[in-house]
């Protein structure tokens, strides 16, 4: 026979004891004013609750209205933008899973570095980005018409990013992040750049040597065998379009995005240019 666990008593049996003591000891009358003491209590407690309940979400609404006014117009839409694009590729299957709402949440909380007031502001937005019935499309179109191509290419790489937190990650949303390049009107070679570096990082920690210079080239959008001329052009166009200054005016965060990708860019031209100069 299977040990089942013994639980702890309920105090269903208790309630009936005190109500028969009060019975026996003070007749209906005690009996009466004891279930009315209960029940106002009772109802006292449920009040409390949704007062308590009511005061959070008042003072979380002043924290988000807070948060959003000190920041500017241009910000807030990015990240509006932002959260309702991933959400829909979320949506893309059908189902937005709970595992889905968390990677969204953690990305910007783990990832973006945002403080409790900024998740507030997020996850506000992402409960209403789920009933919002604006397509995909309709958002990415929007995204293109109002920001230049260094913003895009900071989403794009967002994209690929929350992709890759899932392993592997879906190929349904891989070729949606490549439709999505399409429509930003990025160019062919940077989408395939940011495709085959979270390709390449996944391998990068357990990598030989040669599979590491493969995931430099990835970086620097080149082909394997590519010489250093190519490697220095690849690195100043990717230069320009990643300075952080491009992306300032949209917030501290993502300057703190195009700055990591600036270092990983100049992590694979130093390799290179260390190898090449050993010649």
């Amino acid at each position: 026979m299977e040990y089942r666990q013994h639980r702890q008593p309920g105090c269903g049996g208790c309630l009936l004891i005190l109500l028969l003591i009060a019975f026996v000891t003070g007749g209906a009358p005690a009996l009466l004013n004891l279930l009315g003491f209960l029940f106002y209590s009772g109802l006292a407690v449920i009040l409390l609750a949704v007062g308590a309940f009511w005061a959070f979400t008042y003072y979380v609404q002043g924290r988000v209205s807070a948060y959003e006014a000190s920041q500017t117009d241009v910000h807030n839409r990015f990240v509006f933008l932002l959260v309702n694009i991933l959400v829909k590729i979320a949506q893309h299957d059908g189902h937005f899973t709970r595992a889905e709402l968390q990677a969204i949440l953690n990305f910007f909380q783990y990832n973006l570095r945002y403080n409790q007031d900024q998740m507030y502001w997020v996850k506000q937005l992402t409960k209403e980005a789920r009933d919002n019935p604006v397509r995909l499309h309709e958002l990415v179109d929007e995204f293109r018409v109002r920001f230049n191509y260094e913003p895009r290419l900071i989403l794009l790489e967002l994209i690929y990013q929350i992709i890759h937190t899932k392993q592997p990650p879906p190929e349904s949303e891989l070729r949606l992040a490549r439709e999505i390049a399409q429509l930003l009107e990025i160019s062919a070679y940077d989408q395939r750049t940011i495709e085959a570096k979270y390709m390449y990082r996944q391998r990068r920690e357990a990598a030989s040597a040669d599979q590491l210079e493969e995931s430099y080239y990835a970086v620097l959008g080149l082909q394997k065998g590519a010489d250093f001329t190519a490697i220095k052009k690849a690195y100043r166009t990717l230069s320009m379009q990643y300075h952080p200054d491009k992306v300032g005016h949209l917030g501290d965060e993502f300057k703190k995005v195009a700055e990591e990708k600036m270092k990983e860019i100049n992590v694979a031209y130093s390799y290179f240019e260390k190898k090449f100069s050993g010649r």
